[in-house]
């Protein structure tokens, strides 16, 4: 019968604590002050029981009160000065055992100097040294004991509350910063993950039988993921991006195939912070997968093009235009002028910003083909810089709707550049894209023909140093996550159970997340010097299937089993490959290992501009056989594909 009582209560704690009925908070400083007080009263206690039983006589200058009333004043003192009650008692670390120490000891130098002083002057001493020695030895075992404890106890609490809620994790990497991440998810009151073991990364044949915080050490070899299977591990933390090059994808590709999954810490500021540390644990995103190395910026050079200055972004509310806005801002420019049609976005975009805001902010709505609303913004707000990536960019929507893409993207353009002209912009900067290159759809030949007007322009400024803009524009591929990318699409058919539709088995793509590439637009826009193509490394084209393949197996699941591929075809104007170069285009570099200059062959601007305006005048007829057949003349290499104005082709040959 007593027996099963006991069981009962013990099975009744283990449910109380498991369920959280015991709340766990921080304690605060003062109540740790009090306690650490109190000890210093027990300790003193014990002291007293101690010496009274031996053969020894205290001295008899001050009363027994009045010596434990200075012996505890003291303590108080040194207690404020090194701030002993400041740490998180649970989390104690040698840090907070060195104040203690430096406390304790401060404050026997003190009463042992006092005593000195005393004796010197008055001829009598108050303390028996040896006495002091001991309370100093009493006193620190007593506080740390007190945090030892707390510490264990908390940790059995967390064992008992957690023993069925936690996922097993390793820590791949055996670094400060590994050990850092370690001591915040042994720390952690919620403890979402038990660590089971870190990852030596060096190759090795040979067991290293260590152990890190108690942890063990697994070997990082051919049996690694066995090893870690057998422990029923089921995610793997990876700090930053240790892994590089051909071993980062066969881990992430082995880890994937295991049904172990990623988990990622981004960049942390500072590594004794361990709540931030685990709130800061995410899972593995596509774009953590893409393998880059940081990119450097010339800060120097953009701050003295952009800080104080009045900046106007076209585009603003769009994925590209708000990461470069928030890239500007931090470069503390006087105004950035939100330029962009999509109201709901835009209102979004300048709510969020006012939470950082070091400049001003003035969203305005506009649209860029309305060159007399343009005009009137550039008469009152005289930007000094113009970063344009406002565009319409869905190929198979531009396929049916040419007229919007010509005067969005060629009108649109035209007429900011005009009005830079106009209003002394000291660098326009437009960005474009790699399917300007021997375009094959009505999107890609219209921002080609933008292109055209931008390098013609700057080219016949120059020649008649009419105005001192400098024209610059920036082509790359595909933004990882920017509006219409494949991932958001993929994101959102693997969440409805698939399927993951791809247009075509063998296409591939050029990829770059959002911040890279406005960070390398901002870098070639000061860079420039008027009238280049600065193209970026896009690093290695990634294949489609296999980027939905990785994307399936990141969200657990398992490609053509739970989440089935479905191959629909190449939609209109679409192609299998991009490319950033034209067959007639060579490349220069630059200082930016990532940016180089694209050597197209400049065309008159006369008639360039004489073929815009008849194909904008063409366009606003509605007459879209006419209307492509222009853009094919203006853009000879445009070749369409999947598309019914393949017919036109051989027509525009011809003439």
């Amino acid at each position: 019968m007593l027996k099963m009582k006991r069981l009962r209560k013990s099975s009744v704690s283990k449910f109380i604590i498991r369920n959280k009925w015991i709340p766990i908070s921080y304690l605060p400083r003062w109540f740790v002050f009090c306690i650490d007080i109190i000890l210093v009263v027990l300790a003193n206690l014990v002291y007293y029981s101690i010496v009274s039983n031996l053969n020894v006589s205290f001295y008899e200058t001050l009363s027994l009160p009045e010596r434990f009333a200075l012996k505890v004043a003291a303590y108080v003192l040194f207690f404020l000065v090194f701030k002993t009650y400041s740490g998180i008692v649970r989390h104690s670390t040698l840090h907070d055992g060195f104040n203690l120490f430096k406390a304790t000891f401060c404050t026997f130098i003190t009463l042992a100097g006092f005593n000195y002083f005393y004796y010197f002057f008055f001829g009598k001493k108050i303390f028996l040294m040896p006495g002091l020695a001991i309370n100093f030895f009493i006193t620190l075992l007593f506080l740390i004991a007190f945090r030892i404890i707390v510490k264990v106890l908390y940790q059995v609490y967390l064992e008992l509350g957690n023993q069925r809620n936690f996922e097993k994790v390793v820590v791949y990497g055996t670094d400060y910063k590994s050990v850092a991440l370690a001591n915040a998810l042994l720390m952690d009151p919620k403890q979402k993950y038990k660590l089971i073991a870190f990852v030596e990364p060096r190759k090795s044949s040979v067991s290293l039988d260590k152990k890190i915080l108690n942890i063990p050490v697994i070997t990082y070899n051919k049996s690694l993921f066995k090893s870690i299977e057998n422990l029923g591990v089921t995610n793997i933390i990876i700090t930053e991006n240790k892994l590089s090059g051909n071993l980062r994808d066969k881990a992430i590709d082995k880890c994937l195939e295991h049904g172990i999954r990623l988990l990622t810490i981004p960049s942390v500021t500072d590594w004794t912070d361990y709540k931030n540390i685990t709130k800061s644990i995410k899972t593995f995103e596509i774009q953590d997968l893409l393998e880059r190395k940081p990119i450097e910026l010339d800060y120097t050079n953009i701050s003295e093009k952009v800080s104080e200055k009045v900046i106007l972004v076209s585009g603003a509310a769009g994925s590209i235009g708000s990461e470069m806005v928030r890239q500007l801002i931090a470069f503390k420019p006087d105004t950035v002028l939100l330029l962009d049609q999509a109201e709901t976005p835009l209102h979004e975009l300048s709510i969020d910003l006012q939470k950082s805001m070091s400049c001003e902010i003035i969203p305005l709505i506009a649209d860029i083909r309305d060159k007399k609303q343009l005009e009137q913004i550039f008469k009152k707000y005289r930007p000094q810089l113009v970063f344009h990536a406002a565009a319409y960019k869905h190929v198979p929507l531009m396929e049916i709707n040419p007229k919007q893409a010509v005067l969005t993207n060629i009108l649109g353009t035209k007429n900011l550049a005009d009005l830079a002209v106009q209003y002394d912009v000291s660098r326009f900067v437009m960005v474009s894209t790699d399917k300007a290159v021997n375009p094959t759809n009505i999107m890609g030949a219209s921002k080609r023909i933008a292109e055209k007007y931008i390098q013609s322009y700057s080219v016949h400024l120059k020649q008649n140093k009419v105005n001192p803009t400098k024209f610059i524009t920036t082509r790359f591929g595909n933004v990882l996550g920017s509006n219409g990318s494949v991932v958001p699409l993929f994101t959102k058919q693997i969440k409805e159970g698939g399927p993951v539709t791809i247009t075509h088995p063998d296409i591939i793509r050029y990829f770059m997340t959002i911040p890279e590439a406005c960070q390398l637009v901002l870098e070639a826009g000061v860079m420039g010097n008027g009238g280049e193509i600065f193209i970026f490394d896009m690093g290695k084209p990634v294949k489609i299937v296999d980027l939905a393949k990785k994307m399936i197996r990141l969200a657990g699941f398992t490609p053509n089993k739970e989440i089935p591929i479905e191959f629909v075809g190449l939609r209109p104007g679409e192609k299998l490959y991009e490319e950033l170069l034209s067959d007639t285009s060579t490349t220069l570099p630059t200082h930016h290992d990532k940016i180089m200059i694209a050597k197209d062959i400049t065309e008159d601007y006369i008639g360039v501009q004489k073929a815009i305006e008849e194909l904008i005048s063409v366009s606003k007829e509605d007459d879209v056989l006419e209307t492509v057949t222009l853009m094919k003349q203006i853009v000879p290499e445009f070749k369409s594909q999947n598309s019914h104005f393949e017919s036109l082709d051989s027509i525009t040959g011809l003439q």
